[in-house]
């Protein structure tokens, strides 16, 4: 298995980024909590997980090794594949989802794009006992609070940056959006990027 990755990337997307290994460039699928912390040009080191299907190989890139442990605990989770939790990681940080399944909040976890109530009650069930030990254990900070309009803003306005939109046009963008704009960050983003085409 490929563990970790390091090289410089060469062009991001909205859920993934490319990265040049020795020659190589690695196509790397990764959240926007990933995404927003990584630059082209620079230099990078994911902790990455492949998954090998028989017609296709697929790797996944996280900034830290905490958010590859939680995506890999959520995707053993029956009815929960790579885009959902990818979804997951990119409306929160791991500590924050992690404190959303020891404190049953069903609603923060349903913020994610794909994931519905009957899904994330499923996610506390047979995660809760596998976070309790996390938690024990290490790593993870436990991020109080709802995921505000704030907070979903500035990743929209990250995201539009990872895209390549310069910074004022990012963020007149974001300021178009409605006040009472709701929905997950990637819907969010979508009606950004929306905007930005009508521009």
């Amino acid at each position: 298995m490929i563990a970790a990755l390091r090289g410089a990337v060469e062009h991001k997307t909205l859920d993934s980024v490319f990265i040049a290994v020795g020659g190589v460039t690695f196509w790397v699928h990764a959240p926007l909590t990933t995404l927003s912390q990584v630059n082209v040009g620079e230099q990078v080191r994911l902790h990455t997980y492949l998954q090998v299907r028989e017609d296709a190989l697929t790797l996944f890139g996280f900034i830290s090794e905490a958010d590859r442990e939680v995506f890999m605990k959520l995707t053993s989770v029956s009815g929960v594949g790579p885009s959902i939790g990818l979804a997951l990681l990119s409306s929160m940080s791991a500590g924050a989802l992690q404190e959303a399944i020891l404190t049953e909040d069903l609603t923060r976890l349903t913020m994610a794009k794909g994931v519905g109530r009957k899904l994330a009650a499923r996610l506390v069930l047979e995660l809760r006992p596998q976070m309790e030990k996390l938690h024990g254990e290490s790593g993870f900070t436990p991020v109080t609070g709802q995921l505000g309009g704030g907070t979903s803003r500035m990743q929209v306005l990250e995201a539009l940056t990872t895209l390549g939109y310069g910074q004022a046009e990012a963020a007149a963008a974001v300021r178009a959006l409605p006040d009472d704009a709701t929905g997950t960050v990637e819907e969010l983003i979508m009606q950004a990027l929306r905007s930005l085409a009508r521009d």
